[in-house]
């Protein structure tokens, strides 16, 4: 499926970028030929050509790598705190699969990537956002994908609510809407987590309504620079703005949602919450603002003091 997604956005990346900086792209083939695995930050070319928050980074070297990438000469070895280090594919996929024949069926493609976008969301209503539907074909050619795979029983139609809205679920996890809940635990989401992915069911199915405002300029605003929603049991309970400032985890605000009062139940799923969420910053301390709700605090402190 990589070689007809090569194919279809390759030639934007030889024409404006690879050709442009063929001898730079070349250096990096060849560095990484002799040295293995590397990031950007390898190479001592820092130039700056990007724009803040651009998908390829603010670096020349980045925004090559990523095209290089994206073209298929290089893919990610690993990835160390979030930054990628690339490396040959034919060092990395195994010779039975790199060396097989491109499969280069469109129908068969659309058919996959929107198999995965669906085993991602668990359930996708056919008025997602746009953007939900990258790299899905067009309208017409995603309708027919979706048809297809309800003929071949991949997917089954629901309606949900009183308004019985219609969602494309899997049908292998049908099973699951008669399965019994599994005892409440507290989730901190992060903005790009697949359950956030439409905020049209959002609001539908728990009456929540979600924006991620790190590219919102300050004084517009609601809740803050990077708030996280608070799931329990099974719905949306808080949010929460906080962020990892060398080694501490810091948090500036904890919102309960209107009508929600915590009980000790959910109060001791916020200590479990947080001391899983510390584990996963490797945070070696915590500090709480001010304008945190006291249960909140003291919850989140006796985390901090084990």
């Amino acid at each position: 499926m990589r070689a007809l997604i090569r194919e279809k956005y390759r030639p934007y990346h030889d024409r404006e970028i690879l050709q442009a900086e063929a001898e730079i792209a070349s250096g990096i083939l060849e560095t990484i030929d002799a040295r293995g695995p590397l990031s950007s930050l390898e190479f001592e070319d820092r130039q700056r050509v990007g724009a803040d928050h651009s998908w390829y980074g603010q670096t020349r070297v980045k925004r090559i790598m990523r095209s290089l990438w994206a073209s298929g000469l290089l893919v990610t070895h690993h990835r160390k705190n979030g930054r990628h280090y690339y490396e040959r594919p034919e060092r990395v996929i195994p010779a039975q699969h790199y060396q097989g024949t491109p499969l280069l069926d469109v129908e068969e493609y659309l058919r996959w990537i929107i198999s995965r976008r669906q085993q991602a969301m668990g359930l996708l209503p056919r008025s997602a956002e746009a953007a939900i539907w990258c790299s899905c074909g067009t309208g017409a050619e995603n309708k027919v994908a979706l048809s297809q795979l309800m003929e071949a029983g991949v997917l089954t139609l629901l309606r949900v609510g009183e308004k019985a809205v219609p969602y494309y679920i899997l049908t292998s996890t049908l099973d699951l809407l008669d399965a019994p809940l599994p005892a409440p635990r507290m989730l901190f989401l992060g903005p790009l987590d697949s359950m956030l992915w439409d905020r049209k069911t959002l609001r539908y199915i728990f009456d929540f309504d979600y924006v991620w405002e790190v590219y919102k300029p300050e004084n517009l605003r609601r809740w803050g620079y990077y708030v996280l929603p608070v799931f329990y049991g099974d719905r949306f309970v808080a949010r929460v703005d906080s962020r990892l400032e060398k080694g501490i985890w810091t948090i500036a605000r904890w919102w309960w949602e209107p009508d929600v009062t915590p009980n000790a139940g959910m109060l001791d799923a916020v200590r479990d919450a947080a001391e899983r969420f510390m584990r996963y910053l490797h945070a070696v301390g915590v500090a709480v603002g001010e304008g945190v709700d006291q249960a909140v605090l003291q919850a989140i402190l006796e985390v901090a003091a084990l």
